[in-house]
Order: C-alpha cells, then sequence, then structure tokens
C-alpha cells in the first residue's frame, strides 16, 4: 500500500514538473513581449523544475534509500534566483527602454520612478470613473 502512494505521489509531482514546464515553454513562445515571456519564464519553470526535482528526491529516497540533500538545496536556489534573476532582467529591459506590449494599460513602474501616470484611454475612462463615485459617496 506504501508503495503504491509512493509511486502515485513521484507520477504526481513528475507529471507536474513536465506540465509546468511545458506550459512555461509555450508562454516564452507565445506570449507578445520581453515582459510577459519573463513572467511565463520565471513563474511556471520555477515551478516545473521544482516538482521535478521534489520527485526525483522523493524516488531516490524511497527506492534507493538516499537522502540527496544536493536536490532540496538545488530546489530551494532555483526558487530564490530564478524569480529574482528575472525581475533584475525586467528592470534592465526598462530601463533600456524596451517598450511593453500595445495593449498594455497601466505601466506602473514609470508611474513611480517618474511621478507621472502615462494616460491612456482605459486610466482616463477609470480616473473619471474614480471621480463619479467619489462625488455620489459625498
Amino acid at each position: 500500500m506504501i508503495e503504491i502512494i509512493t509511486v502515485s505521489l513521484i507520477a504526481i509531482f513528475l507529471i507536474g514538473g513536465a506540465f509546468f514546464t511545458i506550459v512555461a515553454a509555450i508562454g516564452i513562445i507565445r506570449l507578445p513581449d520581453t515582459y510577459t515571456r519573463l513572467h511565463a519564464a520565471s513563474k511556471s519553470s520555477t515551478l516545473g523544475v521544482g516538482l521535478t526535482l521534489i520527485g526525483v528526491f522523493i524516488y531516490f529516497a524511497y527506492y534507493h534509500a538516499e537522502v540527496d540533500t544536493q536536490l532540496l538545496l538545488a530546489v530551494i536556489f532555483i526558487f530564490i534566483s530564478a524569480p529574482v534573476g528575472a525581475h533584475l532582467i525586467a528592470r534592465s529591459a526598462f530601463h533600456s527602454d524596451v517598450e511593453p506590449y500595445q495593449l498594455t494599460i497601466l505601466n506602473e513602474l514609470k508611474r513611480d520612478e517618474t511621478g507621472s501616470e502615462v494616460e491612456t484611454e482605459e486610466t482616463a475612462r477609470l480616473k473619471i470613473e474614480r471621480s463619479k463615485n467619489k462625488e455620489l459617496d459625498d
């Protein structure tokens, strides 16, 4: 009974890891700009690789009675370094004037760094709605 549970657990982790890795690959290919591609690369691939390594850790711990702490350290390192690296790449892309996708509604980083919000049709509509709601509340 324990072996069935262990095999099922290993299979769930490996299949989940493969799924998230495939989702990351599709996201990198299909998404329109640098910023959204970085999101797919950092979130999905981190989870995919992490799940795969945890499945491998369970396999070796159960079937070979070897507890490999290097696998756990690799999972921790990937979970820390991949999102931080993607964040730094996105910031450097922003400072290198890489334009976001044309349908991007609000660029919060530009607003925070320059102190002014880039006015789009959507943000103008939201401002009008907020002012109407505020007038109704008063």
